[in-house]
């Protein structure tokens, strides 16, 4: 069973994405900024993380970066999850090193599909 860190800062918004992964029989963690996950992704080396971008305290992308740095984090995939969808924005997540980008609002199929896709890719 893979092990999914949730960083987001809306509490509705995570526990709906963890109630979803639980379902889909993940081990979910969660964060609710930025500096909480690259925490947390330090103590329990998810398989996974996803990232909200604009988060209190840290921003996702530089959560992502901070992890990308990160000899022991470094091949985590992230997907961050966003709703701003220019594609400067998306560009930006790739570039600090998410291995997907999915926006807000996606439906729970949409979200565990990427997820499967991504720890596929990933030899997980």
């Amino acid at each position: 069973m893979a092990k999914i860190l949730v960083a987001e800062d809306e509490r509705d918004i995570r526990d709906l994405i963890t109630i979803t992964l639980d379902f889909a029989g993940y081990k979910v963690v969660s964060a609710s900024d930025g500096e909480e996950a690259v925490n947390l992704a330090r103590q329990e080396i998810p398989d996974l993380i996803l990232m909200d971008v604009r988060m209190p305290r840290m921003t996702g992308y530089e959560a992502c970066a901070l992890l990308k740095a990160d000899a022991k984090l470094r091949d985590i995939p992230v997907i961050f999850l966003s709703g701003k969808g220019q594609d400067s924005e998306i560009q930006a997540g790739l570039e600090a090193g998410a291995a997907d980008y999915l926006l807000k609002p996606f439906a729970a199929e949409k979200l565990i599909e990427r997820i499967h896709t991504v720890l596929s890719h990933h030899g997980k």
